[in-house]
């Protein structure tokens, strides 16, 4: 092992790629089985952090409600997805202590404030937050080029909108398939980058490198995997986003798990 002094702790940092790992359908079925044994097994500690984003997700709703806002109604539920791994990281520690056999309690949910690599996990928090304003400046314009910058009076008015017309159906149709570009994008970027800032000392460029080689080699198996996190997500949100309270825990261990079978960790030293 390489020799480094406390003065110097950037030269624990892996200069070597970590390598990737092709998986199938069975390691997403595996992933998510292991993340609700996790959600079941700590759910009496953790139950109050998914509240909290359940009451985000009202306090947004509500927000966007207003009339001046409520272009961006549709596009702010959709973007919970974007900002998802965010929320997710403390679940990725409990997961991490969990896996090492380590006691689990429900303060250690804020533990990765102390791992040595919290600034670069700021750094991909910034970039995905960058990435979710990008949407919503895109669902903006894609509504004005239709609808122009009228705001409707009312909310059966701009459903009827959305719904009923020639234009609100081209709103829906082209949001989808915008929606799909920047969720595969936040996917690519998060699904190992910051499961793998809270397991070992890399930087944000060496994590969000390892994600992006790992997307590109699981093409298939992460599109499914996009695909099983939005329809959670959406179901979650439907009852007044109290679903979320068990859906995020889940979705964050069952991640967690899926970093582990995305890239070979043997040479990865913990941070």
């Amino acid at each position: 092992m390489a020799t480094h002094t406390i003065a110097r702790p950037a030269a624990r940092r892996r200069k070597a790629e970590v390598p990737v790992l092709q998986i199938s359908d069975e390691d997403l079925r595996i992933a998510l089985r292991q993340g609700l044994d996790d959600f079941m097994d700590l759910r009496g500690d953790l139950f109050f952090a998914g509240l909290i984003y359940t009451l985000i997700g009202i306090a947004a709703v509500a927000m966007t409600t207003n009339m001046p806002l409520l272009p961006f109604f549709f596009p702010v539920v959709a973007g919970v997805g974007l900002l998802g791994p965010i929320a997710a990281v403390g679940f990725y520690e409990l997961a991490r202590r969990r896996e090492a056999r380590q006691e689990v309690h429900w303060f250690n949910f804020l533990d990765v404030r102390k791992r040595p690599t919290v600034d670069d996990m700021g750094m991909v928090a910034g970039l995905l937050l960058v990435i979710f304003v990008a949407w919503l400046i895109a669902a903006g314009i894609l509504y004005a080029l239709l609808f122009g910058w009228t705001t409707p009076q009312s909310i059966p008015q701009f459903l009827a909108l959305v719904f009923t017309t020639p234009r609100g159906w081209a709103l829906i149709g082209v949001g989808a398939v915008v929606g799909v570009i920047f969720g595969w994008s936040v996917l690519a970027l998060s699904v190992v980058s910051l499961p793998m800032l809270v397991d070992c000392n890399v930087s944000a460029s060496e994590a969000v490198s390892t994600s992006w080689r790992a997307a590109h080699a699981n093409k298939g198996e992460l599109f499914r995997w996009g695909v099983i996190v939005t329809v959670l997500l959406a179901l979650g949100s439907l009852p007044l986003f109290v679903g979320l309270a068990f859906v995020l825990p889940w979705l964050g261990y069952s991640t967690w798990h899926l970093y582990t079978r995305l890239v070979d960790r043997s040479g990865i030293t913990p941070g």
